[in-house]
């Protein structure tokens, strides 16, 4: 925790230089307060950028996310503020911690691993794995070219048919 205190210090003013919006996701108030300080004082400072969000998931599991969120949904039809009728997907991913933030695309998975590891559980329903036996420390500008050409070969069909999909464009 200490060298992410350090990092967000020594890192904030090239964020805002680089137009680089910093984000928290996961169980921030189990970090140590003088971390959530800093955490808060950076994604403050960087509020206003807009050409990049750099998302840090700290203290986070996709369970606990969506415990999370149906602790949030439970509240609110106690308190009335929803119906039960009105719990739609959509309305599901607002009580996540990635609310506002679109669902991924692409999830490139490095080691040879070939388990998502309780990360994004709910917003991965349709991105599309890419697996490498590459080491993350060892994963580069060409390895992550191999990934995005890969995801740029794939037909994405969001649950439904290629006949589907064939059928809506015509």
């Amino acid at each position: 925790m200490g060298l992410l205190k350090t990092y967000l210090i020594k890192e904030a003013e090239e964020m805002v230089q680089n137009n680089i919006r910093l984000c928290a996701i996961g169980r921030l108030e189990d970090l140590p307060s003088d971390v959530q300080k800093t955490l808060r004082e950076t994604m403050k400072k960087t509020s206003q950028c807009d050409g990049m969000i750099l998302n840090l998931a700290l203290s986070y599991g996709g369970r606990s996310e969506i415990l999370y969120a149906v602790q949030g949904i439970l509240s609110d039809l106690q308190n009335g503020k929803i119906k039960l009728e009105d719990l739609t997907p959509q309305r599901f991913s607002q009580y996540l911690w990635t609310r506002g933030i679109p669902d991924p695309d692409l999830l490139i998975r490095t080691s040879g691993e070939f388990r998502v590891s309780n990360f994004l559980l709910w917003q991965i329903a349709y991105t599309e794995l890419y697996v490498t036996d590459t080491l993350w420390p060892d994963f580069d500008r060409k390895e992550l070219l191999r990934a995005i050409a890969a995801f740029q070969s794939r037909e994405r069909r969001f649950g439904l048919t290629s006949e589907q999909i064939n059928g809506m464009e015509e």
